[in-house]
């Protein structure tokens, strides 16, 4: 095909677009008249404003990213993010999701899946067709030129979608059943965050009525993150995704803080069988026997009898708040035996005697009701009722770092982010959890065992996609191995994925990065980068502020984002001496970041200040300094002034790296 066939076709495509966008339009106008009733009318309308918010985007973007030719009857598709059909209906272009596109991403020499030539497109910001470019299937091929264009594009603002770019592995991974769990153990760079979110898109296309039920969940490991990564979605077309941190999702209101040693403490695995313990110290066996009156009569049932049924229901294991109200309708039953050998009672007579006072204040006494929060708070704030629930599973110390100094109320107690965990554990013993469809757990490797069942409560009956580094563990309770937090997930059986080849990290800031991974205690694959390009830079300098105000100066000279990266006790220098040197820092270009707050972000430049600092600031520092280093995609300055750590040490000076 001819470029000016090419450019037809494009302009024909825009055409079909806009003869689409009109169409949804008058869809708009008329839908309350076609809809049965109020909330159908507004669903469909809310519905299809959305499409056409969608549709009313296209024009200003690629229709399309790449082309298939097959070889049998001269087959031809073009693939984009949405489908595009003509006036007959008849498709265009074809959604990337649909399942003859995942030839696009896996046709290859040794398997061609019919494919004869795969067509990728160049385009410029203004959505201007730049050229293409050909891959004859079944000969020799390297990396696509366009495909590593766009992967070492300057990155400014939000995370972009990659399905221009998905790799075979990325691929395979995108396309996993719904019904499969998986876990992909991702180097930095390797795209294991755009994978996830690309399967969610993709579930979303092919089980959306499944998973509309059960709705699809997102958490990341902070705010920041989440605003990160919160256009890739929409950019899919899909918007009913939830995205939260799991402290949003459990609404902690945290308002106070552990001290080190309670937090560990508290996000152990044991808490799980103290807070059980705890939980149902509140029941009692039954002690006298029960007396309903009824009318004339006086219903009564043995304290035995009574006894069988508690001892019943606790065997049975079901939920503490479904298991109160088994032994209600039991008791109700024994009563109705025996009332009916006078009468024949019906179902407003069940219903009476199951809420009457008697059977009330039996169930109180024997099995009463339970406030998730009161329990977490009576038992943190009782030393006897602790030391009861913990006894053989933690020890005096880690019983006394959890211990309130005085008892609270569970409405004036201050929470900490620990505690809402607990409180949630509690409520789902009381009352199962409502569950997703479908949970993409980014950055896990740094989730709790506590964290982890809160998630696995959520995901009982749904699949999970785990995402994560174990040698970017930050938190003082992060994994060293996948199959441990598996199993807290609910999900042991669920396989291991390694992506090793980076295609966002230079390989001289990932063989920096790498000296560190011998010290970090996890059994990680060598990461490996696609990318020759990049610019490393080590230089001491007495003065950090200075240094890092030049380093910024310098990078403002080049294409993309910067990223100044320090503890949070070293930024407000920085930011002052920024500030004098009259560069703003908290927009697109520059930003000033705690190291906390790095974890998934990518930057063009990233300006490390005084690794030391960061590796002393907290207990797994030298995880954080890695994760600080393979923030940088194309160019990485490290600044220092005391010495650098053992691990960066070398007889070799970096510098610009071609």
């Amino acid at each position: 095909m001819r470029v000016e066939d090419e450019l037809e076709y494009l302009a024909a495509t825009r055409r079909a677009l806009a003869r689409m966008l009109d169409t949804a339009r008058v869809r708009v106008d008329t839908g309350d008249a076609i809809a049965g009733d109020g909330y159908s009318a507004e669903t469909l309308g809310r519905m299809l404003r959305r499409h056409v918010k969608d549709l009313a985007e296209e024009p200003s973007s690629p229709p399309y990213f790449g082309r298939l030719d097959f070889a049998v009857e001269e087959e031809r598709y073009y693939i984009g993010r949405r489908h595009v059909t003509d006036a007959a209906g008849l498709p265009m272009v074809l959604d990337w999701r649909a399942p003859i596109c995942r030839a696009f991403y896996r046709a290859s020499a040794r398997d061609p899946m019919g494919v004869a030539v795969r067509r990728r497109y160049g385009w410029d910001p203004a959505g201007r067709l730049t050229g293409y470019e050909d891959e004859r299937i079944g000969q020799a091929a390297g990396l696509s030129r366009l495909v590593a264009e766009e992967i070492e594009r300057p990155r400014v603002g939000p995370m972009r979608d990659i399905v221009a770019t998905i790799q075979p592995d990325q691929d395979l991974l995108v396309r996993a059943d719904v019904d499969e769990s998986v876990c992909v153990q991702g180097a930095p760079g390797t795209g294991k965050t755009a994978v996830g979110l690309h399967r969610a898109a993709y579930l979303l296309y092919t089980h959306r009525q499944r998973l509309r039920r059960g709705g699809v969940l997102v958490l990341g490991p902070n705010r920041e993150f989440l605003r990160y990564i919160s256009a890739v979605l929409p950019a899919l077309g899909e918007v009913n995704v939830r995205q939260s941190t799991l402290d949003d999702l459990l609404d902690t209101g945290a308002d106070a803080v552990d001290t080190g040693a309670a937090a560990a403490v508290k996000h152990d695995a044991r808490m799980a069988q103290v807070l059980r313990r705890a939980l149902y110290a509140n029941l009692a066996e039954p002690s006298e026997p029960l007396v309903v009156p009824d009318g004339s009569y006086r219903w009564r049932v043995s304290v035995e009898a009574l006894r069988r049924v508690v001892a019943d229901v606790r065997r049975e294991a079901l939920a503490y708040g479904m298991g109160r109200e088994r032994v209600r309708a039991r008791v109700v039953a024994l009563l109705q035996r025996r009332a009916e050998t006078v009468d024949t009672p019906g179902a407003v007579w069940v219903r009476r005697m199951s809420h009457c006072r008697a059977v009330n204040g039996f169930l109180d006494a024997v099995w009463p009701k339970a406030r998730p929060a009161e329990v977490v708070a009576r038992l943190l704030g009782d030393r006897a009722a602790l030391a009861a629930a913990a006894d053989g599973l933690l020890t005096e110390a880690e019983q006394a770092v959890i211990a309130w100094l005085r008892p609270r109320r569970a409405r004036s107690a201050r929470w900490t982010a620990a505690d809402a965990v607990l409180i949630d554990e509690v409520a789902g013993l009381v009352e199962h959890a409502p569950g997703f469809g479908h949970i993409i757990v980014d950055e896990a490797q740094d989730l709790s065992p506590m964290q982890c069942r809160a998630v696995a409560r959520r995901s009982a009956h749904g699949s999970l996609t785990v995402l994560g580094d174990l040698a970017q563990g930050t938190t003082p309770w992060a994994a060293r191995s996948w199959p441990e937090l598996l199993a807290h997930l609910g999900k042991p059986a669920t396989p291991v994925v390694p992506l090793t080849t980076g295609f966002r990290v230079p390989a001289a800031v990932l063989t920096l990065a790498n000296r560190l991974v011998p010290a970090l205690g996890v059994d990680v694959p060598p990461a490996v980068s696609l990318r020759r390009d990049g610019d490393l830079r080590i230089q001491e300098a007495p003065d950090l502020a200075a240094a890092a105000v030049a380093a910024v100066r310098a990078a403002l000279a080049q294409a993309g984002s910067t990223a100044v990266i320090g503890t949070a006790d070293r930024l407000p220098s920085i930011a002052a001496a920024l500030a004098a040197a009259g560069i703003e820092a908290g927009g697109e270009r520059v930003t000033l970041l705690p190291t906390g707050l790095a974890k998934g972000l990518e930057y063009d430049h990233v300006i490390a200040v005084e690794p030391a600092e960061i590796v002393e600031a907290e207990p797994r520092g030298l995880h954080r300094l890695y994760v600080v280093l393979t923030r940088a995609v194309s160019r990485l300055d490290v600044l220092h002034s005391r010495p650098l750590p053992d691990q960066l040490r070398s007889s070799h000076t970096f510098r610009s790296v071609p």
